[in-house]
């Protein structure tokens, strides 16, 4: 009986460890920031904490136009993969904005300020945290990555897939920009949320992916984005693949699968280190 006993607090205790490691947080209202908008208890952050930490830590933010969020192919189905690295992942459920283009931002802004306020109690590096966004995510995560207000809310580095940059109507995504902007925006606006237009000496370093064969956002978003950090010394690791489609995310049935991810490890390793 007391061997049971020992046996059954025994994996109650790894229960909880492992529980400890996957975690849901609020990110406004709950002791982590205040915020008076009447969609504030929506977004959410699910933490997913790497065993093994090696410092690095990358916020989420899953693409679908500014209209859904991919939660899966291009949120948690990262997890498992960076968490074996070492990587700490945070995926993002932020509020769509419903033409309030300021709403994402807000919500990415407080998730990196969240994580470097936890870095330690996480097993994160301060210094090493980065912000990764498909498609319309992209855009979003790119946003944080040159429209940040203080080092506080400055990623420390990017990873964009196949990502919308541009609010320009000549070569944005349209179904995106509409969301976002509203369907008859002006000027000005389209041109603050035209990233490639955003871009400083201060803008962290970038590794994008993406394939020649989007049918879906225009390649030259990517292209821009990459020319424009060149332009301004920011490194940049671009990787385009000849053959695949839109939306390949974490997919393991994309042909590049691995041959993209190990890229992304190597240069986080050789890159941003921990």
């Amino acid at each position: 009986m007391k061997r049971i006993l020992l046996l059954f607090f025994a994996l109650s205790t790894l229960s909880i460890g492992q529980a400890q490691r996957h975690f849901d947080i609020q990110i406004w209202n709950d002791g982590e920031g205040v915020c008076q908008d009447s969609d504030a208890n929506v977004p959410q952050m699910l933490c997913y904490l790497a065993d093994n930490p090696n410092g690095q830590a990358i916020v989420v933010c899953p693409g679908g136009a500014y209209c859904n969020l991919s939660r899966v192919g291009e949120g948690t189905g990262f997890a498992k993969p960076l968490n074996m690295r070492g990587v700490s992942v945070f995926v993002l459920y932020y509020r769509l904005p419903k033409q309030r283009c300021t709403v994402p931002l807000a919500d990415a802004q407080q998730a990196i300020s969240i994580v470097r306020r936890h870095a330690k109690e996480w097993g994160v590096n301060p210094n090493r945290i980065g912000i990764m966004g498909s498609s319309a995510g992209g855009h979003l995560a790119s946003t944080a990555a040159t429209h940040f207000t203080n080092a506080d809310n400055r990623p420390d580095f990017q990873i964009l897939l196949y990502p919308v940059i541009t609010m320009d109507p000549s070569y944005t995504h349209r179904f995106t920009h509409d969301n976002l902007l509203g369907k008859n925006p002006s000027k000005e606006l389209e041109l603050l949320y035209s990233n490639e237009k955003q871009v400083t000496e201060q803008t962290p370093p970038a590794f994008i992916v993406l394939s020649c064969t989007d049918k879906v956002v225009n390649v030259r978003n990517a292209l821009t984005y990459a020319n424009a950090l060149a332009e301004h010394h920011v490194q940049a690791s671009l990787h385009m693949y000849p053959e695949g489609y839109h939306g390949f995310g974490s997919h393991v049935e994309f042909k590049d699968h691995d041959k993209w991810m190990n890229e992304l490890f190597q240069w986080l390793d050789t890159e941003i280190g921990y």
